[in-house]
């Protein structure tokens, strides 16, 4: 695991957030980094960091570039995981945030099956 690409994911996965609050924050952070001759690992961990990742058929429903931005690499998982585990400056138990997810898209919505594997990754991993 590439500790400083997840360290520095970390601090710049919201960056898109200075040109919108909406789903495509990501996308718009990965350009960013990209613009600046940054890594491509870290514009993709940016990229992949919102919900739980966002399919290509989802990504393409929304308006959104027609890529896959599922987490795949440990780091890109770390970073989209620890996302939902943060609220502001406070930790938020997992189940909280599976709460939130289920409330504002519905049980069966592909998201909550992938934020479901995410958790389930981890929690084998430990």
């Amino acid at each position: 695991m590439n500790a400083r690409l997840v360290e520095t994911a970390a601090v710049l996965h919201d960056i898109g957030r200075s040109k919108t609050h909406q789903l495509e924050h990501g996308l718009l952070g990965g350009e960013i980094v990209g613009e600046r001759g940054l890594p491509e690992d870290l514009r993709r961990a940016i990229e992949r960091h919102v919900g739980a990742g966002i399919g290509k058929g989802e990504a393409s429903r929304l308006g959104m570039d027609k890529r896959d931005l599922i987490p795949e690499t440990i780091e890109e998982k770390i970073v989209c995981y620890a996302d939902k585990l943060v609220d502001g400056t406070e930790e938020v138990p997992f189940d909280e945030t599976l709460t939130y997810f289920e409330e504002k898209f519905g049980r069966e919505h592909p998201i909550i099956a992938r934020l479901k594997g995410l958790h389930q990754y981890f929690v084998e991993l430990m």
